[in-house]
């Protein structure tokens, strides 16, 4: 363009602007009727991965109010959404294509049902017209995922998208939370949708509080209590009771055992806090279960992990169980009284009457009961002097939780995911996010992904393990391109180590496809993405280690090279209860555990757990 040129179009570009045509607005499809819908809807973040059938939709996102991540596998999608979902409490939501990207959604999917996740998972599908034809990745999400969804929604018309949206929403947050699906044909995305009325939020369902008369058998039951213990679970958080529960064991001052997804509902800290219970529960925490007279369940499902072998859990407590759902009360142990109805508002109610019956009737023997276990507390508590040069991860976890008290952790499964919950001092459960029940690898690094786009300014831990990072390894992608400031723990003892360590101990050593020896160079993978990283394999170097993770200013990873043999300690073998807690000097001692423990295991020597 010459100068001539140039200023005549400054001329004209100057003239006035109303006889210049505007620029005609989109045409209001479907596609772009369901964004507006999300942002009504109060949605600012989605995660997905655009491909055929879905692109109408993508197309209505490119200029729009709302931030989409593209991640680098749909199973990251999904994972990210749970992991926002589960960090925030509100609903996260994730988009793929139809064919191989919505069963790429499958695992996480069944991630969130399990763990009670509220998630809206959009997929795209072939338009209508072809439905049922084997189109060219057509596949039956509706039916696929129905046992995995709390409903799925296949729309055949447009005018039922503002029904099934709103619909979808009020589902995946109301009573027990979970993921909905929505199925979307293509033709329905770019169908006319300018007559469609503007997208009114359906309310939550309230959950009901439970009727009276159960409040008062629940107090007169726990009245006659000499050995009470309060059992938490998940539904401690989906309720939003951690304040009641928290209030509750204030006044009542019972002994508490956490599961799992429960870790952070008291703080670790709490002299009532007993640790959590179950398979790799701590040994105060199972004695206490096991020789109660009664247990007060808050939430919590009787899940196997957690009870052991039930026909002999908790043998001689009777129970009283809160919960929202009706379905979890009675499901696996008979409940003598069953509290249905919101857990927060039922906690608040019991805890006065309860407080004034601990100093009541036997008071003294529940004071000595309180001070036996709290005496267990202390002497069963966790030792970090492991001896060695290595690195004892139990350690390392610790000095880091120590280090970064409030920083939201997300956890693959394994041995790292039982030493996290072991050894990392929660405040709060939404600080630590695991894939609890179904136990899905790969869900750390997508999940921490989502929970920093959920709080920019939340430090975000990642815990992984050598199996588990490489199955969504590909999402260090995502961390570079957003900036996000995950960091990253990994965890590398060159094997699948809980399976290993089953093998060790109830598979007389026979390994099977367990060698991870062969394992790349973390630390290079990670820079080849443009991620810092750093590594560690002396215990005298995780201090400087941990701090130079933490104040990296961008994402970060620290390889922390582990002994293989290393064992999860204390340890309830399968069909035994949970009185029958191992360690590692123990191995013998029960039936089916025929094989000592290797000598190089950091676990095998004296500091561990005395019986």
């Amino acid at each position: 363009m010459n100068a001539s040129t140039a200023a005549a179009v400054t001329a004209v570009d100057s003239e006035d602007t109303e006889t210049t045509p505007a620029k005609a607005a989109a045409p209001m499809n479907g596609a772009r009727w369901l964004v507006q819908a999300l942002i009504a809807e109060g949605v600012d973040t989605l995660f997905g991965y655009p491909g055929g059938t879905i692109m109408p939709f993508y197309d209505a996102l490119h200029g729009a109010a709302l931030k989409h991540i593209l991640v680098r596998h749909e199973q990251g999608a999904a994972f990210a959404a749970n992991g926002y979902a589960r960090a925030s409490g509100r609903v996260g939501v994730c988009v793929a294509t139809s064919g191989p990207g919505a069963s790429n959604l499958v695992t996480g999917i069944a991630d969130a049902m399990l763990d009670s996740v509220p998630m809206v998972c959009i997929t795209g599908q072939v338009p209508t017209a072809l439905m049922g034809t084997d189109a060219f990745q057509e596949l039956d999400v509706f039916g696929m995922t129905m046992p995995i969804v709390k409903h799925s929604f296949l729309l055949r018309r447009v005018d039922d998208l503002p029904r099934v949206v709103s619909e979808a929403f009020r589902l995946a947050r109301s009573g027990r939370p979970g993921p909905v699906l929505i199925d979307l044909p293509k033709d329905v995305q770019t169908a006319d949708a300018s007559h469609l009325p503007a997208y009114e939020s359906a309310p939550t369902d309230i959950v009901p509080r439970a009727p009276d008369a159960a409040m008062h058998e629940a107090a007169a039951l726990i009245a006659q209590a000499k050995k009470p213990v309060v059992y938490g679970g998940g539904g401690i958080v989906l309720g939003d009771a951690v304040d009641a529960f928290r209030d509750f064991v204030e006044q009542t001052r019972i002994p508490t055992v956490l599961t799992l997804k429960a870790q952070g509902a008291l703080p670790a800290a709490h002299p009532c806090n007993l640790g959590m219970l179950g398979m790799h529960g701590t040994r105060a925490a199972n004695m206490a279960v096991q020789e109660a007279d009664l247990l007060i369940v808050a939430g919590a499902r009787f899940d196997d992990r957690a009870t052991g072998k039930l026909a002999e859990f908790a043998p001689n407590a009777r129970i009283v169980h809160l919960d929202a759902d009706v379905c979890e009360i009675g499901k696996l142990r008979d409940a003598d009284v069953r509290v249905c109805g919101d857990v927060a508002a039922s906690l608040s109610r019991l805890a006065p009457p309860c407080a004034a019956q601990m100093h009541g009737r036997h008071a003294a023997a529940r004071r000595a009961w309180r001070g036996l276990c709290l005496e267990r507390k202390l002497r069963f508590g966790a030792r970090y002097d492991a001896p060695g040069d290595g690195v004892y991860a139990p350690a390392l976890l610790r000095r880091m939780s120590e280090m970064a008290p409030e920083a939201i952790v997300t956890c693959d499964v394994g041995q790292h995911q039982m030493w996290v919950a072991q050894h990392w001092r929660f405040t709060h459960p939404r600080n630590h996010l695991t894939s609890g029940a179904l136990g899905a690898m790969g869900f750390g690094l997508p999940a921490a992904i989502g929970a920093q786009l959920e709080n920019p300014k939340a430090q975000v831990v990642c815990v992984s393990g050598d199996g588990s990072f490489l199955m969504n390894v590909q999402e260090l992608a995502t961390l570079k391109r957003y900036g996000l400031p995950v960091k990253i723990v990994l965890l590398d003892n060159q094997a699948l180590g809980m399976v290993r360590q089953w093998q060790e101990l109830f598979f007389d050593r026979r390994y099977s496809e367990i060698d991870l020896s062969d394992n790349p160079d973390f630390a290079v993978v990670a820079r080849a993405f443009g991620i810092e990283a750093l590594s560690v394999n002396q215990a005298a170097d995780v201090e400087g280690a941990l701090q130079a993770l933490l104040d990296a200013p961008g994402p970060a990873l620290l390889h922390v090279a582990i002994d293989t043999a290393a064992n999860v300690w204390p340890l309830v073998p399968p069909n035994h209860n949970n009185a029958q807690m191992l360690d590692a000097d123990e191995v013998t001692s029960l039936p089916g555990t025929n094989a000592p423990p290797s000598s190089s295991s950091p676990e095998a020597f004296p500091h561990a757990i005395p019986a």
